[in-house]
């Protein structure tokens, strides 16, 4: 019976964005579309609860009760990435999942100032390759984590920071490479934020690029309009970012939020308020000593961990939840009839 409620879900999603998208197209912009699109809303928060399983709950939640939501909100204001001009399938497909459409008339004004993209088969053959180093090193890291008891808390921690990276960076590429297959445009998800040079580069240009251009629209856009201050859209946007998780671990571990989730984004919002005053004041003084990124990324990277560990983690893995998630991937694996690394067996 929960599985025949977890089929529906894909079903009840398709009918629940079809819906809003003919109510906006019969609304215009504003609290009459709102209560419109309301039903659609409604059933959003329900549909991770249908699933069987804690992690898919979790990342449902991320798909819908967070980027679903805030995407029909800012639909029924004539804003975000959904518009009812689109076709159906576009709608539904960016609308139901984590993924954005390219732009098409910033696309189009950057062109010129833009690098040509890769030859198709080449990003595929790129996507391909990469995607299986992360399936390997997943597959590696479950075999690890199975022998957790052994190592440092913090270690196990680690792997699995790597390992819902490398989830996230297969998974959310492959939609978007599902989109390109049904002839659509996408932005990516993630541009290699092990790269970044600044706390503003890894959370602005290079992790989770849905939810922040998600943020950016439903948060930052209109506080700092408000404010007319920069700085109080980015702790806005912050802060908010720190309550939806709170709500999306509600999901994945059905425990009471503890609000360490929502005091790490709200320190991050802080530290990259902080970088940016510094930048601007070193810029005024003409001294900007730039750290080269081989220096610079490493501190970042450091700094993102060390206070994902003392605030996020524990959060998502601590209390036993870590078992609960090697007990369901070894459970999918042998459905798949996988086993070795990802059940634990030798």
């Amino acid at each position: 019976m929960r599985h025949a409620a977890a089929a529906a879900v894909p079903l009840a999603t398709t009918v629940a964005m079809l819906y809003a998208r003919l109510a906006a197209s019969l609304t215009g912009p504003g609290p009459r579309r709102l209560a419109a699109l309301l039903p659609a809303m409604a059933l959003l928060p329900v549909l991770p609860l249908a699933l069987p399983y804690y992690s898919y709950r979790g990342f449902s939640a991320f798909v819908f009760v967070w980027l679903g939501e805030f995407k029909l909100l800012l639909l029924a204001f004539g804003h975000g990435p959904l518009h009812p001009a689109l076709r159906p399938l576009p709608f539904v497909f960016t609308a139901a999942l984590p993924v954005k459409l390219v732009d098409a008339a910033a696309a189009a004004a950057g062109a010129s100032a833009s690098r040509p993209p890769p030859a198709a088969p080449a990003a595929t053959f790129k996507f391909v390759v990469s995607s299986a180093i992360k399936v390997g090193a997943m597959a590696a890291i479950v075999r690890v984590l199975h022998a957790k008891e052994e190592m440092h808390r913090y270690a196990a921690f680690s792997l699995n920071a790597v390992f819902m990276y490398c989830f996230l960076d297969v998974v959310l590429p492959a939609l978007g490479a599902a989109g390109v297959a049904l002839g659509m445009e996408m932005e990516p998800q993630f541009d290699r934020p092990y790269l970044s040079a600044s706390l503003r580069d890894f959370w602005g240009r290079r992790w989770n690029l849905v939810a922040s251009a998600v943020l950016r629209a439903a948060v930052y856009d209109p506080v700092r309009a408000r404010s007319g201050d920069p700085a109080a859209g980015v702790l806005a946007a912050f802060l908010v970012s720190g309550l939806m998780h709170e709500v999306v671990i509600l999901y994945l571990t059905s425990r009471a939020p503890t609000g360490r989730v929502t005091a790490f984004f709200a320190l991050h919002g802080v530290c990259v308020c902080a970088e940016r005053w510094w930048c601007a004041r070193q810029h005024k003084r003409e001294a900007r000593p730039q750290l080269p990124r081989a220096v610079a990324a490493p501190l970042v990277l450091g700094f993102v961990a060390g206070t994902a560990f003392w605030l996020f983690f524990p959060a998502i893995y601590g209390g036993g939840m870590d078992d609960l998630y090697l007990a369901e991937i070894a459970g999918f694996a042998k459905g798949l009839g996988l086993g070795g690394s990802w059940t634990g067996e030798n």
